[in-house]
């Protein structure tokens, strides 16, 4: 069991990834099996503290410096972001053996419930449902009104992560009504919900699919 558990898991699931579009400069460094460090410099306050929440309660290392056309608005900044974010954990799964792949987790905050399920399958897919209406329109106020965060965009952050990571994410408000108890949840479920699928099962010694590779 121990030979077959250290065949099963690299030495390192590390990734570094940069992207520079006209939009945004962005360089994210990511440790699957961290313990929950973060760096996170994005210009954006609001989704700082989201993805500081993202890191620490799915245990990664996640190191971010992000600098974008935030002097338009926040939009390019965070969505590319969350592009790169995506990359790095497609990245640092690697071949993807001896994981669990599956993983979900229901977060509460105060009134708000919120949902998330992944699968690290190899089709990306994502599904962002629940939300309430005014979260639309809402936007999470910053010192600087162009670092701004708008909650229309969550969706946009939860589609970036899952289609450039390679895995399907279903994320579900269930009830809640404050914009940023909501947002919160979702990170918080969406990072322990992956925490749970990319640990190792001592159990699995291979890529967990019948077809033999996701």
């Amino acid at each position: 069991m121990t030979t077959d558990r250290t065949e099963a898991r690299p030495a390192d699931r590390i990734a570094r990834v940069e992207r520079t579009t006209r939009e945004s400069s962005i360089v994210v460094e990511l440790n699957l099996d961290g313990s929950g460090k973060t760096d996170i410099s994005t210009g954006v306050p609001f989704y700082d503290h989201m993805l500081t929440a993202f890191g620490q309660h799915g245990s990664f290392d996640l190191t971010v410096q992000a600098k974008g056309d935030i002097e338009i608005e926040a939009h390019h900044t965070v969505e590319d972001t969350a592009i790169v974010i995506g990359q790095a954990l497609g990245q640092a799964l690697g071949d993807k053996k001896g994981i669990r792949r599956f993983g979900d987790c229901f977060i509460p905050m105060d009134e708000t419930l919120a949902h998330a399920v992944v699968d690290v399958s190899g089709r990306p897919y994502c599904v962002h449902t629940g939300e309430p209406d005014h979260m639309l329109h809402t936007i999470i106020p910053s010192v600087a009104p162009t670092a701004s965060y708008s909650t229309v965009i969550n969706r946009h952050v939860f589609e970036s992560i899952a289609l450039n990571a390679r895995i399907a994410l279903h994320v579900r408000v269930l009830y809640g009504r404050d914009q940023h108890h909501i947002t919160e949840a979702e990170f918080k479920a969406v990072a322990r919900a992956l925490r749970a699928a990319v640990e190792y099962d001592p159990r699995v010694t291979g890529v967990p699919s019948t077809k033999g590779s996701l």
